[in-house]
């Protein structure tokens, strides 16, 4: 597909999909391949995700790997999973084969051990091949996973104008040049090389005369995480990775980058919602029950130990009835205001802008509680004493008991996110159910002894 369809706006229609089908069921080739050519291989891989599986197949097919192996890479994980299963191994060599190394090693970790090994056993290219099979030995969640082979090197000991002769043969693999790095006789990561600065030189000169030392790298076995980390903050395009030796094995581009935050935001969404692990809304029901009761007992006990503080303080809410009038505003806002606070924190550890020692931080939200809670507090006193006709020391409990319930919301919401990542926990477990709960039944319980101080009973 040629580079100026790329830019076709591209809107998915019923009748688009119905036209689609409607060629397949004539096996009008011919016109099918016309009108999908029209169309950005991402786009007809959102065509092929509203078809049924024999039509996707079908479609798959039709067209040639080199355009395919780009669509299945764009089309939904599960409906891919099902295509896959009904390729032969050849054919999934084939797609493999106009792939990138790190999309292909992509696809091929998906299927079945032994699927594996008999579509590496048809690929062709031997160099692909051995590519490939290295790829497939890192953790998904490692530099390793994420990188791709292709890359453009030079030597330090070559000479300008040889430089420039080799980069055009080994630029033909790589499908956009983000970078040139250069290396030493042992393959060793020395440096990069400016193109201007390639461009300027003279055609005698040696590149160890103008290379540039300065290369930011990550190791093979970093987190995938921090990669990202580090992307994002000398805002790369592209990453060399190097082995304990500094040897340039690869290197990680954007894109590739991109797909790891949306799949650890996606994540955190779901952590954050009381969600423990990674399901989608076409999962089965016993997939989505397993991810999701967890979360909902643990605040069914929550909801059981705030009712037994209630039924403890039976006796005072007989004798003032109000007190119970407000249990919604605490646990409401206890809530709330934990939940901003955490979310602020996790957010901070994501991005890595969370800095300074944590007593300052605690110092910093109990601050921003208090200011909150005498606000919030100083409206509630005025709509509790006209609307609900509480006397002064009912407003003084309900007023103070917000003000402590807040400023203890605000510090959990805080410490927890910062205690859980110290121990190599996701701190997005923090944001969801887990402090809403904690802090519903802690506010229940400080809003109660507030009030035995005050009222006395």
């Amino acid at each position: 597909m040629s580079e100026e369809k790329e830019n076709i706006q591209f809107q998915l229609t019923e009748e688009l999909v119905e036209q689609v089908e409607q060629l397949i069921e004539v096996q009008n080739d011919k016109e099918l391949h016309k009108l999908l050519d029209e169309f950005h291989y991402a786009d007809v891989a959102e065509i092929l995700d509203e078809l049924n599986l024999e039509e996707a197949i079908y479609v798959i097919k039709l067209l040639d790997s080199e355009t395919t192996s780009d669509i299945l890479m764009e089309m939904d994980e599960d409906n891919r999973e099902k295509v896959l299963k009904n390729l032969s191994a050849k054919e999934i060599a084939e797609e493999i084969e106009e792939l990138d190394t790190d999309d292909a090693a992509d696809i091929i970790s998906e299927l079945s051990e032994e699927r594996q090994l008999a579509v590496i056993a048809h690929i062709e290219d031997e160099e692909h091949k051995a590519e490939i099979t290295e790829l497939l030995a890192y953790d998904e969640d490692t530099a390793g996973g994420l990188m791709a082979k292709e890359l453009v090197k030079v030597y330090e000991t070559w000479t300008v104008a040889g430089c420039l002769r080799r980069i055009r043969g080994q630029a033909k693999e790589v499908t956009r040049v983000h970078s040139i790095y250069v290396v030493d006789k042992k393959e060793k990561l020395i440096g990069r090389l400016s193109l201007k600065d390639l461009i300027v030189a003279k055609s005698e000169q040696k590149i160890a005369d103008i290379y540039i030392t300065s290369v930011d790298s990550v190791n093979v076995n970093d987190d995938a995480e921090d990669v990202a980390k580090v992307m994002l903050k000398y805002d790369l395009e592209a990453i060399p990775v190097v082995d304990d030796n500094q040897k340039l094995l690869g290197r990680i581009t954007i894109d590739d980058i991109v797909d790891v935050m949306k799949e650890e935001a996606e994540k955190d969404y779901q952590l954050a919602a009381g969600i423990t692990s990674g399901v989608e809304a076409d999962d089965s029901i016993w997939e989505l029950t397993k991810a999701r009761l967890p979360w909902l007992l643990i605040g069914m006990f929550g909801g059981l130990g705030a009712a037994s503080i209630i039924n403890g303080f039976s006796d005072a809410m007989v004798k003032f009835p109000v007190l119970l009038i407000f249990i919604p505003l605490i646990q409401a806002t206890a809530g709330n205001v934990g939940v901003q606070s955490s979310a602020i924190v996790v957010q901070g550890l994501a991005n890595g802008t969370i800095s300074g020692k944590i007593l300052s931080r605690l110092l910093k939200e109990f601050l921003l509680g208090l200011v909150n809670g005498l606000a919030i507090a100083a409206i509630v006193l005025v709509i509790s004493h006209f609307a609900f006709h509480t006397t002064y020391y009912e407003s003084l409990t309900i007023c103070v008991a917000l003000i402590t319930v807040i400023i203890m919301a605000a510090l959990i919401g805080t410490f927890i996110p910062i205690f859980l990542d110290k121990r190599g926990i996701d701190a997005a477990v923090a944001t969801g159910p887990f402090i809403t709960t904690s802090n519903d039944v802690f506010g229940i319980f400080i809003y109660f002894l507030i009030a035995k101080l005050i009222l006395g009973f």
